[in-house]
């Protein structure tokens, strides 16, 4: 079972950049993808971007593809997600969570969530 922090969150304007961090720890690294996640007061949640055991991203929201980059440094134990050109509508608190094997789907498959970072995008 992984255990995850994550960080980098805060509030800027739009147009503005955030790297958030996903820290693992508690299990074999390479048995999981690991997933990003979000979920803004009152919505439900959703996923944003995942990356698999070998490196394969696989976008899970078109809205953000273009803007947000995910990425994997096996040796730090880290997901780090790239968020470029920020929008109000990016505000939430994102998670990032495992996937056991190199499947990023189904999306319900994923546990060992963190506690999040919060986002905001305010003008």
């Amino acid at each position: 079972q992984l255990q995850f922090v994550e960080s980098g969150g805060g509030s800027v304007h739009p147009g503005g950049s955030l790297r958030l961090s996903c820290t693992a720890s508690g299990d074999t690294w390479n048995y999981y993808s690991i997933g990003w996640f979000r979920q803004a007061p009152g919505t439900e949640r959703e996923g944003v971007s995942c990356i698999n055991t070998n490196g394969i991203v696989t976008d899970l929201l078109d809205s953000v593809k273009d803007r947000f980059t995910i990425s994997r440094d096996d040796v730090k134990r880290t997901v780090y997600l790239q968020m470029d050109n920020l929008k109000p509508e990016d505000s939430a608190r994102y998670f990032c969570a495992a996937r056991i094997g190199n499947r990023c789907q189904p999306t319900y498959g994923f546990g060992s969530w963190g506690q999040g970072t919060h986002v905001t995008v305010t003008v």
